[in-house]
């Protein structure tokens, strides 16, 4: 497997959420920043290593054998952002492009140990879910922001965006992961909201509210 061919299948992995019926050859050079000939060519490539089934004009899928080579590079990268931050005291913010160059080591006995010597991280920093050595994922309950009514509470357990600007954004506001947050108000109009954190008051923008998970919460 090339690095290239790992992040194709990595960006399939991702797509096919959305695009459930087969990810088009468009939505795949978007995602990739790269030519659609260029996808052309590459998934026939992923197609005769049988790592996805693909069909003219019906877009791409990944196989059995593609997603668990997706999902070990996922792995790879949630559990190095997960060391950068927490044994190597890097920001949230700063490490999604070094776990891009790590994810594509090829040792399975040293994820593993990391793993192990992480003792086994069920989220990543930004709140994504780590899969195990098998592939497994561990759901958590959560819903968008955006979703919740005024007088709701939940903890931030996770972004959608998870861009350097925006996680530079929620760092100036103290929003961070286990914060629990207060819909004191939701505005009709455009749909910002005035949320209370630790005490503190926060109007915030309906796009903002549109990339913050939350856990529903019981108000006290």
């Amino acid at each position: 497997m090339t690095l290239s061919e790992e992040n194709y299948l990595k960006s399939i992995y991702h797509l096919q959420k959305k695009y459930v019926r087969g990810v088009s050859t468009n939505a795949l050079a978007e995602e990739m920043e790269t030519k659609a000939s260029s996808v052309t060519d590459m998934v026939k490539k992923l197609s005769e290593k049988e790592l996805v089934n693909y069909k003219k004009y019906q877009g791409v899928k990944l196989s059995e054998k593609g997603e668990h080579i997706a999902i070990q590079v996922i792995r790879k990268h949630r559990l190095w952002e997960y060391f950068l931050v927490e044994k190597l005291q890097f920001n949230w913010d700063e490490v999604h492009d070094i776990a891009e160059q790590l994810e594509h080591i090829k040792s399975d006995e040293l994820i593993d140990k990391l793993d192990k010597f992480l003792e086994y991280p069920k989220r990543d920093p930004h709140g994504d879910p780590i899969p195990d050595a098998k592939g497994n994922f561990v759901n958590l309950e959560k819903k968008i922001l955006a979703e919740f009514d005024q007088g709701e509470q939940g903890v931030c357990v996770g972004v959608k965006d998870s861009s350097a600007a925006f996680l530079q954004y929620l760092d100036r506001n103290k929003i961070k992961l286990g914060k629990t947050i207060s819909i004191l108000e939701k505005e009709q109009f455009d749909g910002s909201m005035l949320l209370q954190i630790n005490n503190k008051e926060l109007t915030i923008s309906k796009v903002a509210a549109n990339n913050i998970y939350l856990k529903p919460a019981k108000v006290e």
